[in-house]
């Protein structure tokens, strides 16, 4: 019952932090609109929170695999809001691209030894499966909270966003009490790995299907609102609704995934998931009507929000003596990396529209059921057993 509760507190925890990853997109229309910023330029931001979080992301991932840094986490979330906060504290491009920049640094320090703790919770696929709703959630809220703070009280308002992380940091420094003696100490002691030879070369095509995913995941997330606005004429509430729809889908059909896995295999689900998210991305960009394009959106959201507990499941079963590795990789770099081709996007949108630069992303999906081929179910890596008295 411990390792439940441990991991559904980490679970909402991932959720906080993961607000701060969707306010970024959702902030777009806004700088758009403000500020002027043409398109890439926009994208340019979208860039920022992800191209420096893309290179520290494994090396996140090495420490917490060589290192127990639990604080790690509670840092990250915080630096992660304070990034996001001060967006509207600051004028100009550069200062704000370089707020959003550390805003995704700390994004990338905080997943790698979450994902580590997760894991040590001894709750498998259904741990990871909650951990992942909870950051998939935590991104469907953040374009509700930018939508609320921001559309009602402008952009100067954006240090309020940085509220629910002070809350979520005051939670986790809390002491609590163990239920026996922990399976390494200090703060020096190195993370616990399962047992199991490393499969580095299954291990680089998950990583494909991982990041030609996040391009498709995150080029939606900063340009389909914008898309259906200039389609349909979308007020900015019904713009971040739109967001909150996609990702908000993704987030409850990730619930399914734990089961199913156990129905079906890890691989399996993953190719199913990608081959139907193809049609759904043409249907959402052709929809005649904007309650079809809705409806769309959130078929589409679930399809991409079924594979990302299954990314690090097989991920960490791949990898069982680089746990904290693998998470960074297909946790944190799932998001990150498709940040990278957002100014191009952008770019592409400005000259061609964005019904064009939209359907680029459909060679996403259909690239990700192609690498998803090579791969073959895996067990899970086992934890060490531990020897010291314990609670039921």
């Amino acid at each position: 019952m411990t390792g439940r509760r441990r991991a559904l507190g980490l679970a909402v925890e991932h959720g906080v932090d993961d607000l701060y990853q969707g306010a970024v997109p959702a902030l777009v229309p806004a700088l758009v609109a403000v500020r002027g910023w043409d398109l890439t330029r926009a994208g340019g931001i979208v860039l920022a929170a992800t191209v420096l979080s893309s290179v520290a992301q494994p090396l996140f991932g090495v420490l917490a695999d060589r290192r127990r840094v639990p604080h790690l986490r509670i840092l990250g979330m915080l630096l992660a809001a304070a990034g996001v906060g001060a967006v509207g504290l600051v004028d100009s491009y550069v200062a704000t691209w370089s707020a959003v920049l550390l805003s995704g640094l700390g994004v990338a320090a905080y997943h790698p030894e979450a994902a580590r703790a997760v894991h040590l919770t001894g709750t498998g696929d259904r741990g990871m499966g909650w951990f992942t709703v909870g950051g998939l959630a935590g991104f469907a809220v953040g374009p509700a909270a930018v939508g609320a703070v921001v559309g009602g009280l402008g952009l100067a308002a954006t240090p309020l966003l940085a509220l629910p992380a002070a809350a979520a940091a005051l939670v986790g420094l809390l002491p609590r009490r163990r239920p026996g003696p922990a399976t390494t100490s200090g703060a020096s002691a190195p993370a616990v790995a399962g047992t199991g030879r490393d499969d580095w070369r299954r291990f680089g095509w998950l990583t494909g299907v991982v990041v030609t995913r996040s391009v498709a995941f995150y080029g939606l997330s900063a340009f389909l609102a914008v898309h259906l606005t200039m389609r349909f004429g979308f007020g900015p509430g019904l713009a971040a609704a739109t967001l909150g729809i996609f990702t908000g889908a993704g987030a409850v059909a990730t619930v399914a995934s734990s089961a199913l896995t156990r129905r079906w295999g890890r691989t399996a689900v993953l190719r199913g998931s990608y081959v139907a998210a193809v049609p759904l991305l043409a249907a959402t960009l052709l929809a005649p009507s904007p309650v079809l394009a809705l409806a769309a959106t959130g078929l589409l959201g679930a399809a991409l929000g079924v594979p990302v507990p299954v990314h690090t499941t097989l991920g960490q079963a791949y990898l069982p003596g680089h746990l904290g590795l693998a998470a960074s990789v297909t946790l944190g770099l799932a998001v990150s990396a498709g940040g990278l081709a957002s100014p191009a996007l952008g770019a592409l949108a400005d000259h061609r529209g964005t019904t064009l630069a939209l359907a680029v992303l459909i060679a996403g999906p259909a690239l990700a059921a192609l690498l998803t081929l090579p791969l073959t179910d895996r067990p899970e890596p086992e934890q060490p057993e531990r020897t010291g008295p314990s609670r039921a």
